[in-house]
């Protein structure tokens, strides 16, 4: 799955030397939580969020810091934060620079900058041009599309050959004799491990596979050592 197959294309922008007032009542009109912050030439120069709101002096919520803690920070850092607090247009607020992506990487590259930098919503740029922004929304709203293809109705047959295809591929099942069954979408998982964690694995890799209503676990654990079947722990 590509960026450009779930991204927001034609994102609601906002320029640099817009006011704060603008930006918030564009986040507020939109209901959304952070906009793409436009420069002069046009291109992606920041973000301004939901969170750059928090800390202002119009809502006495600055950051207070006692005499002796604020003698730790450096001069730099306290005028950075006090621009953040008092700043009246965009540009002295947003957040920059700003991670962007392409819309022709995958979108596991977008979770793991994400996950990696912290952040909820990357700009997507063909080149210098804006063409969209993705954010854990649009990744959520593909998951859901995902699953909800997921509950379409497939022959009990044609299940049951998926599932095994799929323990077919995975190396923890190649030990076992795990055996499939489905009636009515319901699988049933029968036959021999001989480590108590495929269990969970097999259930796992069954209740993926599109068209399964349900997993009946009737796997034998197998004690490797000494070949006794056991019961489960």
């Amino acid at each position: 799955m590509l960026i450009q197959d779930i991204m927001t294309p034609a994102p609601i922008t906002v320029k640099a030397s817009s006011s704060i007032m603008d930006a918030a009542k564009l986040l507020l009109d939109n209901h959304i939580s952070g906009l793409p912050v436009i420069g002069e030439s046009g291109a992606v120069v920041g973000i301004v969020s939901e969170g750059d709101f928090l800390r202002r002096g119009e809502l006495n919520t600055e950051r207070q810091r006692s005499a002796f803690l604020e003698f730790f920070v450096s001069p730099g850092r306290l005028a950075d934060e006090y621009v953040h607090a008092y700043g009246r247009k965009v540009e002295e607020v947003m957040t920059s620079p700003v991670r962007t992506i392409s819309p022709n990487v995958s979108a596991g590259e977008a979770v793991e900058m994400m996950e990696r930098d912290g952040i909820k919503r990357l700009p997507v740029v063909d080149g210098e041009k804006l063409v969209g922004i993705v954010t854990r929304s649009d990744l959520l709203r593909a998951l859901a599309g995902i699953l909800a293809d997921k509950i379409k109705p497939y022959s009990d047959a044609e299940i049951e050959a998926v599932i095994i295809a799929e323990l077919g591929k995975r190396s923890w099942s190649q030990n076992g004799f795990i055996r499939v069954s489905v009636k009515d979408g319901v699988a049933e998982l029968s036959g021999s491990i001989f480590d108590e964690r495929e269990r969970l694995a097999a259930k796992v890799l069954a209740e993926n596979v599109p068209g399964v209503k349900a997993v009946t676990d009737n796997l034998t654990w197998i004690d490797p050592y000494i070949g006794v079947a056991m019961s489960m722990p």
